[in-house]
């Protein structure tokens, strides 16, 4: 493509802007020209990170503005704020006429806000025509799920299409990572598991029923599949892991579902997007895989790979 993206990364002083700002850096259609934050507006983005963490060198001089649509120069936004800032600040962005895609869960029930996997869905983004008749606005809110979500989300794909599905249960064991900069105090953590994560077993038992649904007649229609989960958090830094019970509607043989995950793949992987990794799902045959040391973040592209 020619002139790159300019993208604007909400919330930038965090733990998750922090990762899209270190996925960007090097990406070929996208560019950061501008970062916003909340206590650290009006510093560079060096300072703003000053004990929390790397942000790519290329960004240091970045001023961190406030979230107001008016100070921003860009054609795309990426939010990655809190759920009570998203709320309102998303919408005031895509009043204004911003793409905006959202990291954050407060709009991704909304009857007309797409809940995008790119593997999975992506023609639930046929919902953003839908959205801007019925909001009046020319910008518009794309959201991505929980991190949990994504994750186990992506093996269901293949075997609902191939067998059927007719109960999940998941039980996540999820790193501290997901609870960011001010999430589990890290003497909490060691040695222990935290067996409940407040608003998380909601989040991972509603999501995955609209990615895995359909957009039809204006509307999305949940696939009718229970899940059921428990969540909790473990002393592990970076990886979560998903534990799955699930009950197929027709009958298969074990090579058969291994054959459905491999041959597993979606739009991104068709089109060969720069940070698509050639699999999707990677599946371990032995015994004691998948691991988060050992597994997670061996993906050589900055696009995710599940370890099933």
């Amino acid at each position: 493509m020619g002139r790159k993206l300019r993208v604007c990364v909400l919330g930038a002083t965090g733990m998750v802007g922090q990762i899209y700002l270190q996925m960007l850096a090097d990406h070929p259609w996208f560019e950061v020209s501008a970062v916003t934050g909340n206590t650290t507006v009006g510093k560079k983005l060096v300072e703003a990170y000053a004990g929390k963490g790397d942000v790519p060198r290329k960004y240091w001089d970045l001023e961190v503005l406030p979230s107001d649509p008016a100070k921003v120069d860009a054609d795309l936004v990426f939010s990655c704020l809190p759920t009570k800032a998203a709320r309102e600040l998303e919408h005031k962005f895509a009043e204004a006429g911003f793409p905006v895609v959202s990291d954050a869960s407060a709009n991704r029930y909304h009857e007309d806000v797409p809940l995008i996997v790119p593997e999975i869905n992506p023609e639930h983004l046929d919902a953003i025509e839908v959205q801007r008749r019925r909001r009046k606005w020319d910008g518009f809110i794309v959201t991505t799920p929980n991190c949990t979500t994504t994750a186990f989300v992506m093996p269901l794909k293949p075997l609902l299409d191939e067998f059927g599905l007719r109960h999940v249960n998941v039980v996540t064991m999820q790193a501290v990572s997901g609870a960011g900069y001010n999430g589990v105090p890290s003497m909490a953590i060691l040695g222990n598991v935290i067996p409940y994560i407040p608003g998380e077993e909601e989040k991972v038992e509603l999501e995955p029923r609209k990615i895995l649904g359909s957009f039809e007649d204006g509307g999305f229609r949940p696939a009718e599949v229970p899940i059921d989960a428990t969540c909790t958090r473990v002393p592990t830094l970076v990886g979560h892991l998903a534990a799955l019970t699930v009950t197929l509607s027709r009958e298969a043989k074990l090579e058969e579902v291994a054959e459905a995950l491999e041959d597993f793949r979606g739009l991104p992987q068709l089109l060969e997007l720069p940070t698509a990794p050639p699999r999707p799902i990677e599946l371990r045959r032995e015994e004691d895989r998948p691991q988060p040391r050992l597994d997670a973040g061996s993906n050589d592209r900055s696009g995710m790979v599940v370890h099933v």
